[in-house]
């Protein structure tokens, strides 16, 4: 619940920001339509998602998925491609910031680091919800063909995420801006990038992020519907299905008008995410699967789980250093 709502809050955020650049590379700067506000955005990016969030469960929206994953991978390669084939800035600089080994602030600041790529992939543990849909037995169990495709997926992220890593690092240095190379590719290449092709590249970013809503938000109406039916003992009505999802869109919404500096808070987010990835699963194993004390496997787990844990609160403490040393803009219902 906690890793579907935090997601689809950024979703909304992503793409209702992206919705409002779309439209105004499409309208111009000197169209005199009335210019909607972010918050307007986000309302019509919520109720967009809303209104396709009608599925009834995981095994339903395998096309949505697959739609997802082509507009992932297109808007990826275009923002590096355009960005690496295009002039790079004046004034760019690829020199290593200097600072002590044992500096405070650089070790802080790269297990705040760590916290950011946490809050970035926390969602990813819907991969275990993905399996539970999965038929399984004895002969054929469900790991085999999820460990394939699993394999797979991260194949295509990394031919997604490596390019851009390394080609924005090479076409903006340190004049990166905050948002990223969706970001870089708008204020730099802006004026030299035809704008049917920047219009194209946020309309991918929006139709992946309405793909990825449905995704991310079906464990809560599951689990919603699920606490109705056990409570009822008689299935879920399609009219309580769609208030289900119709509530959890208001929810989502009102949290990212309400929170809109909730990206700012990345590093803690993700950091109080980890333990879900990297403790939680060794301790469930123990619990289920009750090894016998003392043993390699049975120490391994402890182990893992337990550094789980401190790696957790290192990066929490660093997130919030971070935050009091830099510090944040906070501004409730006021989304920029």
């Amino acid at each position: 619940m906690y890793l579907s709502g935090g997601t689809c809050v950024t979703l909304i955020m992503i793409g209702g920001g992206t919705m409002k650049i779309f439209f105004q590379i499409i309208c111009g700067d000197t169209c005199n339509i009335y210019q909607p506000t972010t918050t307007e955005w986000y309302v019509v990016f919520a109720c967009f998602a809303t209104a396709l969030a009608q599925f009834p469960n995981l095994n339903s929206i395998a096309g949505v998925s697959l739609i997802g994953a082509v507009t992932a991978i297109s808007y990826c390669w275009l923002i590096w491609v355009v960005s690496v084939f295009k002039s790079r800035p004046l004034g760019i600089s690829y020199d290593q910031l200097t600072a002590k080994y044992f500096d405070a602030k650089r070790i802080f600041t790269i297990f705040n680091a760590f916290g950011i790529i946490a809050f970035t992939f926390r969602g990813h543990n819907l991969v275990l919800e993905i399996q539970g849909t999965m038929p399984s037995n004895a002969k054929c169990p469900s790991r085999v063909p999820m460990w394939r495709g699993v394999k797979f997926a991260y194949a295509i992220i990394a031919m997604c995420l490596f390019p851009i890593a390394i080609g924005g690092y090479w076409a903006y240095g340190n004049l990166i801006p905050n948002g990223g190379m969706l970001n870089a590719l708008y204020k730099y290449h802006a004026d030299d990038t035809p704008r049917w092709l920047l219009g194209l590249t946020s309309l991918l970013v929006v139709i992946n992020s309405l793909s990825s809503f449905q995704i991310y938000a079906m464990p809560v109406f599951d689990n919603l519907e699920l606490r109705y039916t056990s409570k009822a003992n008689k299935p879920c009505p399609w009219w309580l299905r769609s208030g289900f999802r119709a509530a959890f869109g208001c929810l989502a919404f009102f949290i990212a008008v309400a929170l809109p500096f909730l990206p700012s808070l990345a590093g803690l987010i993700g950091g109080i995410s980890l333990p879900i990835t990297l403790a939680y699963p060794c301790f469930m194993w123990i619990l289920i699967k009750k090894p016998q004390k003392c043993t390699g496997i049975w120490y391994v787990n402890w182990v893992l789980g337990v550094l789980g844990m401190i790696l957790s609160i290192l990066v929490v403490t660093a997130a919030i250093w971070n935050i009091v040393t830099i510090g944040i803009e906070i501004h409730f219902f006021k989304p920029k």
